[in-house]
């Protein structure tokens, strides 16, 4: 993986590129959708808007819209920058083969950035606890019914975080290594030592159609991953600012 040393600190560039490509592809999506907004809206438009309305309707499943209205525009950025950042990866790969560095790549197949995404939820979640509950409201939440509860409590801000997190770069991980391999595959020449061309060109067209069924597969892995993220994101959020 491609890293960059700062002051002692590394970074990993690919990751930091992807993650900015696919900052820089939302905000035109958006500035280009909503420039000239339209009584009869057009394509992107109306996408758009069907976009909100389904973020709308995951905040609504878990909270009041009184409560949860303000976190509508937290949904729809987790929704769209999961959802392209899982979709990079699939049309394509740039690698460097000597140097193995992964240049374009889906950013979420970094354990780094997913953990990232989680930790910045989870955070947001207790801040928001704290702000809409008060600080005796937010840890009574902790010993309620009982305080025997605490530790089992600690112990599942823990666990989510993880887990949204290592969720969604398990799947994104694995959807890329399945498809770098049928890439392998497909130019290897069956792994034959000296194959002529029409062995070569024989793997190439045998990996054509497993790559295909696995990228149509990896779209709806992404897009199921983008869901569940924002799902669960909004899940969180409810257990926190409002009272059960």
């Amino acid at each position: 993986m491609a890293k960059w040393e700062i002051y002692g600190l590394t970074f990993h560039a690919s990751t930091i590129l992807m993650s900015f490509v696919a900052s820089i592809i939302i905000f035109l999506l958006f500035f280009i959708g909503t420039r000239n907004l339209s009584i009869r809206p057009g394509k992107l438009q109306n996408f758009l808007e069907w976009s909100v309305d389904f973020c709308r309707n995951i905040i609504k499943a878990n909270m009041s819209w009184d409560v949860g209205g303000r976190f509508i525009a937290l949904a729809v950025t987790l929704l769209f920058y999961v959802f392209v950042s899982n979709m990079l990866g699939i049309p394509f790969e740039i690698y460097n083969k000597e140097t193995h560095e992964v240049w374009w790549k889906s950013p979420t197949s970094d354990p780094a950035l997913a953990l990232s995404l989680s930790i910045f939820v989870i955070i947001l979640t207790h801040i928001y606890g704290v702000k809409m509950n008060g600080m005796k409201g937010y840890l009574k939440g902790y010993v309620t019914p009982v305080w025997v509860l605490l530790p089992f409590k600690i112990i599942e801000e823990i666990a989510n975080m993880l887990t949204l997190g290592m969720r969604l770069f398990g799947n994104i991980y694995a959807k890329e290594i399945l498809m770098i391999l049928i890439v392998t595959f497909g130019v290897s020449g069956f792994g034959i030592e000296g194959a002529n061309w029409f062995t070569y060109l024989l793997s190439a067209v045998t990996a054509i159609v497993p790559l295909v069924i696995w990228q149509a597969f990896s779209i709806f892995i992404g897009s199921l991953q983008a869901y569940i993220f924002a799902m669960l994101a909004m899940v969180y959020m409810a257990h926190k600012v409002e009272a059960h």
